[in-house]
């Protein structure tokens, strides 16, 4: 799992495997009507994204630790520069958390898959679907 793969997964929306499907349906995490809909399999190389009930469970974590990171940023910019009153810096940060929250959202799924899925250069010229799991690697 080489970190660059995963994360050119994660921000272009791609499976981590094939880096050709789409993991989301829409590329837009702002859309109302299928912005946090999934794919159950990749498009392209036919890996299923949920493996087990439950699967993303883990993900919470990294969606709480990308709000965290958040947090810390706004925190230090405040503390460092800004010195903005409490009730200001918290309406900012609370504000900034729900205006993000798609997008952690997605790429926390997407970076759960990615560290369990390693990029491989044989699925990108492989255009049979089928519907396995992968080893990890």
């Amino acid at each position: 799992m080489a970190i660059k793969d995963v994360l050119y997964a994660t921000v272009a929306n791609k499976c981590p495997r094939c880096h050709k499907g789409k993991v989301f349906e829409n590329n837009n995490p702002y859309s109302f009507h299928n912005g946090v809909k999934m794919n159950i399999h990749c498009p392209s190389c036919g890996l299923k994204y949920e493996r087990e009930t439950g699967y993303f469970y883990g993900a919470m974590f990294v969606s709480y630790a990308l709000q965290v990171g958040l947090f810390i940023v706004l925190f230090a910019l405040n503390t460092l520069w800004w010195n903005l009153s409490s009730a200001i810096i918290l309406s900012i940060i609370i504000a900034s958390i729900i205006a993000v929250f798609p997008i952690t959202f997605r790429w926390s799924r997407i970076l759960w898959i990615g560290m369990f899925t390693a990029y491989d250069k044989d699925q990108v010229n492989s255009h049979v679907k089928r519907d396995v799991d992968i080893a990890v690697k």
